[in-house]
């Protein structure tokens, strides 16, 4: 077993034996190398002290190849060096494409990278300053801890740092004031070999991203600590720590509440103000669950707040049921399968009630038709239907695979019944037999056209944005006509 025997401020050894053990309520896991890390940072300072907590900041070194591949840039910024599908590119260029649109709210700068760092030497940093300060200190925006979080990501988010440069560690220690004798030799020698031991076990317990949060005093199902990736569970984060009063929250970016239009408009692909702007287009797939979990806020948003949610069907692949650990498994194996357990669990997590699979390979086809029969006859009942279709599948586990369900589900959902039903039904299996086909490829390869990979996806304009959590700021905009 790799202990450093070394102790800390308040007398703990840091030790891979103890990596769970810590006297915070709350572990957050950090890479400098995360665009999406760094955007947590602030919202994190603010709910501990809102809260009045402390947390445990401990660094993750990102094996970003074993799941993303690799990339490196020449320097006129074509792309030299490669091994990704077109799938891990659009995933990449969303990624910084959405961070952007964030930092912009709040004027951090985020450029791109030129390749993938080994951000190894940064977290060395981190755990130097967690053998020299305590617990308290290392929260405080005095800290060393702290101070040095922000002299590491700030100059290296504008490419002005150099991660993998051991000199420009112990310049930033030497800048904030912090003891630095020594720490050549920690970094290279039992400093590495702790961090190296602690990275494997970290990810063999479950940790794959960040910014990543455990909170050691609450457990999951199987009884290891809750856990959760991304800023966006800050609000449920807080709520727990807080004493699970009240509903609990769904996930959500959190915004700063001193935002005005002009951050707003910063923030946006497309600057300029529309006056009165309300529209919000959705695209989505009724056997996503993560569309189904969007629901209750997209319906919160039409009734309380007037926003004209525009239903859009999209053919999603199901989600990939996580293969099984096998003894040879390799990291990228591993990443896919701890991503896939994760995301199962966390979809039961935010859920309504249990989710009997989420796995579905419904055949929504004609339930899309049906929506899109609404939108041609400007129904007022979209919604209404669209929020049918979706109890009945999750919640209640009917059919909706037939034409003669999605009928049942459309008369429930426009209401008042025409006088000559059958005549109205026999227009209605028309469509869905013969029209209907058309209309939905049309849709779909709308969708295609658009860029749209993921559901549920939102618009303003041509801006993309992908997952619940992003509709605080959609709702904002649209406030602002931005």
């Amino acid at each position: 077993m790799n202990t450093l025997e070394r102790r800390t401020a308040s007398g703990q050894s840091l030790s891979v034996a103890q990596a769970d053990a810590t006297n915070a309520p709350l572990i957050v896991y950090i890479d400098f190398k995360s665009p999406y890390a760094y955007l947590a940072i602030e919202p994190t300072r603010r709910m501990l002290k809102t809260a009045g907590l402390v947390a445990d900041w401990r660094p993750f070194v990102l094996n970003i190849g074993s799941y993303l591949g690799t990339a490196k840039l020449a320097k006129d910024g074509k792309v030299e060096k490669q091994n990704r599908s077109q799938e891990q590119w659009s995933g990449v260029k969303y990624a910084y494409f959405d961070c952007r649109r964030y930092a912009n709210l709040t004027d951090l700068t985020i450029r791109g990278t030129v390749k993938i760092w080994d951000t190894n030497l940064p977290a060395l940093g981190m755990w130097w300053l967690k053998l020299h300060e305590d617990l308290a200190a290392q929260n405080t925006a005095n800290g060393l801890l702290q101070r040095y979080i922000d002299a590491v990501y700030q100059p290296f988010w504008r490419r002005e740092f150099d991660a993998e440069d051991l000199e420009a560690i112990v310049q930033v220690l030497e800048l904030i004031g912090a003891p630095s004798d020594g720490f050549r030799d920690f970094a290279t020698g039992e400093g590495m070999v702790f961090n190296d031991a602690m990275q494997q076990q970290v990810f063999n317990d479950g940790v794959y991203g960040v910014p990543t949060y455990r909170l050691p005093g609450h457990t999951d199902a199987s009884g290891t600590p809750s856990q959760f990736f991304g800023r966006e569970h800050l609000p449920r984060i807080a709520w727990m720590l807080e004493g699970e009063n009240g509903l609990a929250p769904d996930v959500a970016y959190q915004l700063a509440s001193e935002l005005d239009t002009s951050a707003l408009q910063k923030s946006a692909t497309q600057p300029g103000v529309a006056q009165g702007m309300t529209r919000l287009p959705v695209y989505f797939d009724f056997k996503s669950p993560a569309s189904y979990l969007a629901l209750p806020t997209l319906l919160e948003l039409k009734k309380h707040h007037g926003v004209d949610v525009s239903w859009h069907p999209i053919d999603h692949k199901p989600l990939h049921q996580p293969a099984q650990q096998t003894a040879n498994e390799d990291r990228a194996s591993a990443h896919r399968r701890i991503r896939g357990e994760y995301i199962a669990a966390d979809l039961q997590r935010y859920a309504p009630h249990p989710l009997r699979d989420i796995y579905l390979s419904t055949d929504c086809s004609y339930a899309h038709m049906g929506l899109l029969w609404l939108a041609e006859a400007a129904c007022e009942c979209v919604s209404a239907y669209v929020e049918a279709v979706f109890v009945a599948l999750w919640r209640d586990h009917q059919d909706i695979e037939s034409i003669a369900a999605i009928t049942e589900l459309l008369v429930l959902a426009v209401g008042a019944r025409p006088l000559d039903m059958a005549a109205w039904q026999g227009f209605l299996q028309d469509f869905l037999q013969h029209q209907g086909d058309a209309a939905l490829a049309a849709a779909y390869d709308q969708a295609a056209a658009n860029g749209v990979t993921s559901a549920p996806t939102f618009f303003l304009g041509d801006e993309p944005f992908q997952g619940r959590a992003h509709l605080p700021l959609l709702l904002a905009r649209l406030r602002a006509g931005v």
